[in-house]
C-alpha cells in the first residue's frame, strides 16, 4: 500500500498539472486581488470574474465555480461592509426590505441551481453578464 502511494506521488508530482499548480496559484492570487478591488470599489460585482476563472483556471463546473464563488465573496463583502459603515455610505433605513429581497432572492436561486444543467447555467450566466453590460453603457 505504500508503495502505492509513493507511486502514486511520482506520477503527480511528474504531472504538467503538478507542474501548473504554482502558476495556477499565482495567476488565481493576481485575480483574487482584481476580483477584491472591483468588489471593494463598486460594492459589487465581483463574482462575474470569479466565477469565469474558477471555472477555466481551476476547472470546476459550473455549480461549483457559482457555489465556490459565494463561499469567497463572504468574507470579502464583510470587509468592504464594515469599511462603507466606517465612511458613513450605508443606508441602513433602506437595508431591511432589500436585505430580505436578497435572501429570499438568494434561497430561491441556489435552491434551482440543483436542478440546472451546467450548460444551462452557463448560458444563463453568460446572458446576465452580457446584460450587465450592455446596461452599464447604456
Amino acid at each position: 500500500m505504500e508503495k502505492d502511494i509513493i507511486m502514486k506521488t511520482y506520477i503527480v508530482k511528474n504531472s504538467s498539472l503538478y507542474k501548473d499548480t504554482t502558476r495556477s496559484n499565482m495567476f488565481l492570487l493576481v485575480v483574487g486581488v482584481i476580483i477584491g478591488f472591483i468588489n471593494g470599489f463598486w460594492g459589487g460585482g465581483g463574482g462575474m470574474l470569479c466565477v469565469p476563472a474558477l471555472s477555466y483556471v481551476v476547472g470546476l463546473n459550473e455549480k461549483n465555480a457559482h457555489a465556490t464563488t459565494i463561499l469567497i465573496m463572504l468574507p470579502l463583502c464583510i470587509a468592504s461592509f464594515v469599511i462603507y459603515v466606517l465612511g458613513g455610505y450605508f443606508e441602513f433605513d433602506k437595508t431591511w426590505t432589500t436585505g430580505i429581497g436578497f435572501v429570499v432572492g438568494g434561497l430561491i436561486g441556489a435552491y434551482l441551481l440543483n436542478g440546472l444543467n451546467n450548460i444551462v447555467l452557463k448560458f444563463i450566466f453568460s446572458i446576465v453578464v452580457l446584460f450587465s453590460g450592455i446596461w452599464l453603457i447604456i
